[in-house]
């Protein structure tokens, strides 16, 4: 147990650090959003996302005075907080431990972005449907607690009602064996409360901004192309692996074959979970990992429908993170129940972990360095309101040399382009001044143009 236990120390100390190493610092186009949403607070102005998050940034600018800072011991904290509760309540510590040197953590953990609070959640409620399920005693309390995890879920990405839907899908599937359960009166009381906190939300929005989930506010979906239809349905497939989940943005024919490799990783992957899956049918928990194959498949399905009908990003690592996690956890729980030894993903968790901590950094960059040579020169803009990256046409190509081939590899990252750079770190050092995807804003005086800001 004791490398378990030097390994989460190491997790926490890493990917509170790594961010530093970003040109990003792990902020993107919806950190931005977030930070602006918090700093309108009391009187938010939009619910293109919900409070949660905002809330929370809220209450670490108290004591950080910086937006940027809030974010990163956010963070910390939720690592710390599902690390301490996993290991003092004796719920999967080595398990979860495993489960954070995996891709999904990795991602969402370093990065400036409601993932972080809503994976510290779901971890919450699968700890308390839990215990509903199998703990003895105390479980009415065990149903209020996971109906206010849920309802909080909600209030933090609006894609936990995806949740909450996987949980009717699980009553469903499961209601003749569920129906004769010492719990099941507690799991509707759940279902109720559920869905009674998630509806008065609904409700306060259209009430207090005149939409439900700012659907308003969302545009349309990009163009239905095979192509994107493809990239999409291969981001899908790739929530069974729990390490590998690179995914190049370029559309060219290396990518989609570099994709399709990825592709047959994936399908042996799966073959290879399989064989665990199977073996739950004979364990005490099986309700527990129906529950979690459950949340997975109708979670990734219905994220997958709705990039078809409204603009959200194609399916990745991020978008697929509650699937990847209910899927790599159910894995973890029942590997370590069948196998005598934990040598072998001892080792290959250990390597990934390693490996994704070195991938993120082959680019590496100061980000406090290019703050400080930023935040001098936002005086001079202190009346402007709108943010625009002007610089999309400046492209920074970075060049990837293959000794043993000797081949050069040239790719352009999203976040290494100086225009993006200099909008994410103005977005979180004023974000009052609020980002604009496109150059609408008759009045120019009042929009802040990324190249009117200079790295010295």
């Amino acid at each position: 147990m004791l490398k378990y236990k030097i390994l989460a120390v190491i997790i926490v100390i890493v990917y509170f650090l790594l961010p530093f190493f970003f040109s990003s610092g792990g902020i993107g186009a919806d950190s931005l959003s977030y930070f602006g949403i918090a700093a309108d607070l009391p009187h938010p102005e939009t619910d293109l996302f919900p409070l949660g998050y905002p809330v929370l940034l809220r209450l670490a600018y108290g004591f950080t005075q910086d937006w940027f800072w809030a974010s990163r011991v956010l963070s910390l904290l939720f690592i710390i907080v599902t690390l301490s509760f996993s290991y003092f309540k004796k719920f999967y510590f080595r398990e979860t431990v495993l489960l954070f040197t995996g891709k999904t953590c990795f991602f969402v953990f370093v990065q400036a972005m409601s993932e972080g609070p809503f994976t510290l959640l779901l971890y919450f409620l699968l700890y308390f449907l839990y215990q509903m399920f199998f703990g003895k005693g105390k479980g009415y309390q065990n149903t209020v607690f996971a109906s206010l995890v849920m309802i909080c879920m909600f209030l933090v990405r609006y894609s936990g009602i995806y949740i909450y839907v996987s949980v009717w899908v699980f009553f469903l599937l499961m209601f003749f064996k569920l129906r004769q359960a010492s719990f099941f009166k507690q799991f509707l009381l759940f279902v109720f409360l559920s869905g009674l906190g998630i509806v008065s939300y609904l409700i306060f929005n259209y009430l207090h901004f005149g939409s439900f989930t700012g659907e308003n506010l969302r545009g349309a979906a990009m163009a239905n192309l095979p192509i994107y239809i493809l990239r999409s349905i291969l981001g899908v497939v790739n929530v069974v692996d729990p390490f590998i989940g690179i995914k190049p943005s370029s559309l060219s024919f290396v990518s989609m074959m570099f994709q399709f490799f990825v592709l047959a990783m994936d399908i042996g992957m799966f073959i290879y979970l399989l064989k665990f899956y199977r073996k739950a049918k004979r364990d005490t928990t099986y309700y527990f990992h129906i529950l979690l194959w459950v949340i997975a498949s109708v979670y990734a399905l219905a994220l997958l429908v709705s990039g078809w009908f409204q603009q959200i990003e194609e399916m990745n690592v991020r978008m697929m993170a509650v699937a990847n996690i209910c899927l790599f956890f159910s894995f973890l729980i029942l590997y370590f129940k069948n196998v005598t030894s934990d040598k072998y993903i001892w080792r290959i968790s250990c390597f990934f972990f390693v490996f994704l901590s070195l991938y993120n950094l082959k680019d590496y960059d100061i980000f406090l360095r290019n703050k400080n040579i930023i935040e001098p020169q936002m005086s001079r803009f202190s009346n402007k309101k709108y943010l625009y990256n002007d610089e999309t046409q400046i492209e920074t190509i970075t060049n990837y040399h293959f000794p043993l081939i000797n081949k050069t590899f040239q790719y352009k990252h999203t976040n290494k382009q100086k225009g993006s750079i200099k909008e994410n770190i103005v977005g979180a050092l004023n974000p009052k001044i609020k980002w604009l995807m496109n150059d609408t804003i008759k009045d120019k005086s009042k929009v802040l143009y990324t190249s009117q800001i200079r790295f010295k």
